[in-house]
């Protein structure tokens, strides 16, 4: 929804039978430049909602049938942006709460004053314009720094008409290619926007442990099952849950996902009663799960219950544009988080950067500037800043000592290597080494022996 200012007068919808308010709140509205509509009965709300965008909705309760609060849920379903004002009588005050709950704005009693609704309608409409200009703004962001291609503005275009939605959406896309990111911007432009945002990695966990974490579990139902545990699509009711490496998931947790993404349902494990939820789900792979399918390792039904939208994140290799926007912002974050100021890389450095293939994607440019900020004397990266698969060509290994270069290095190996160079290039200053690499002094020392480092820097001192 863009901006409040850009599309004219607001339009409020005033839901009461009592037409002598209704009459006072139109006064008011109006007379501030708002356009008014108004209905006296749950038919005229569901007409005119259907019919038309409401920035802000003033729903007398009473209309609500018994303590029913499906009218609210139908209102914010037809404009993710909406606002609803709930009007109650005193004794309806838990049916207000449970309103505000389930996404309601705010709520008075119908013995206020117009001009206090009024109030509150006016707070809520200046929101909605602030929300809209900062999902403007992360919008903006967002779009230069995944890179200006035809592949990308469909990304972009494809996040736009998808997130206002509740849609479940598969996200495809290399190892490191931003998947996460990409459902987090989905979220973030929904009308789910204040509620959870919860991610996980299937591929990260044992069946029964992953089956606890998402499901929860009662007491008693496995060893080390102390106490009850909320499962995290508990956690995110009324959110967005982002399934990471959904492929990976066992047949066993895939059944149980299906009956989430049918109806919601959820049950404990050990728990013989079943619960709902209200959950958006979103996935992501970068296996072939069609292919899957055929192979009888992924589940048919669950694939087109999730399959719903598609979208495909290029490679960074395919949006070399993202580099310089991408490069701009991790330099930031790692100044901030290592306390450094490096605002600058030499032309030579630069030129490896632009032209490396980024086989991690922008997984790897981001520890690639990581590994740069540490390591750079000043403000400026230069080539020696830069890991060796930079430096000695792409696809290079980084060269350490008793590897075989053809094996890809742990990350143990890769620590050991960071600290060797960084004691290198500061003389065997450890106090410097450690504030450089963002750890305490004893961390490293301990790493230092871990690894047997410290022998060898001694040795090296020695000789110079």
């Amino acid at each position: 929804m863009q901006s409040i200012e850009s599309v004219g007068p607001a339009s409020v919808l005033i839901a009461s039978a009592d037409s002598d308010f209704a009459d006072g709140l139109d006064h008011f509205l109006s007379a501030a430049g708002l356009s008014v509509e108004r209905c006296h009965d749950p038919k005229g709300v569901l007409r005119l909602v259907s019919r038309r965008d409401f920035e802000v909705t003033v729903l007398d309760l009473e209309l609500c049938d018994g303590s029913d609060l499906d009218l609210v849920a139908f209102i914010q379903s037809q404009s993710s942006d909406s606002q609803v004002v709930l009007l109650f009588e005193i004794a309806d005050i838990d049916k207000a709460l449970e309103g505000v709950r389930r996404g309601a704005y705010f709520y008075l009693p119908k013995s206020c004053q117009p001009s206090d609704v009024a109030h509150v309608v006016h707070n809520a409409l200046r929101d909605i314009g602030l929300r809209a200009a900062v999902q403007v703004h992360e919008r903006e962001v967002f779009e230069e720094l995944i890179g200006d291609t035809p592949a990308m503005r469909r990304v972009v275009e494809l996040i736009q008409k998808v997130a206002p939605t509740v849609s479940t959406v598969l996200l495809l896309g290399e190892s490191g290619t931003g998947k996460e990111v990409v459902a987090n911007m989905i979220h973030r432009l929904s009308g789910r926007r204040d509620q959870p945002f919860i991610a996980i990695n299937c591929a990260a966990l044992p069946e029964q442990i992953l089956e606890s974490e998402l499901f929860g579990h009662v007491k008693g139902a496995f060893t080390g099952a102390d106490s009850d545990k909320v499962g995290l699509f508990e956690e995110a009711d009324g959110g967005t849950i982002f399934l990471d490496e959904i492929g990976d998931m066992s047949l066993v947790s895939q059944a149980k996902l299906l009956r989430v993404l049918q109806s919601g349902e959820i049950r404990r494990v050990g728990d013989s009663i079943a619960g709902h939820v209200d959950v958006r789900i979103l996935a992501a792979t970068n296996r072939d799960l069609w292919e899957d399918v055929h192979e009888k390792r992924f589940r048919e039904d669950v694939y087109f219950r999730l399959n719903v939208v598609q979208i495909v994140i290029p490679p960074l290799r395919e949006r070399p544009e993202a580099i310089a926007p991408l490069t701009k912002e991790f330099l930031k974050q790692y100044n901030a988080k290592y306390g450094k100021s490096v605002h600058d890389i030499d032309e030579q450095a630069w030129g490896l950067l632009q032209n490396y293939a980024y086989p991690g994607n922008v997984r790897e440019l981001e520890s690639t500037i990581a590994h740069a900020v540490i390591l750079a004397d000043g403000d400026t990266v230069r080539v020696r800043d830069l890991p060796d698969q930079l430096r000695f060509g792409e696809g290079a290994r980084p060269r350490l000592p008793h590897l075989d270069q053809s094996a890809i290095p742990t990350l143990q190996e890769m620590e050991k290597q960071l600290i060797e160079r960084a004691l290198e290039r500061l003389n065997g200053n450890q106090t410097e080494v450690a504030k450089n690499l963002g750890i305490s002094r004893s961390t490293l020392w301990r790493k230092m022996k871990e690894y047997n480092v410290a022998k060898s820097t001694e040795m090296q001192d020695a000789t110079t």
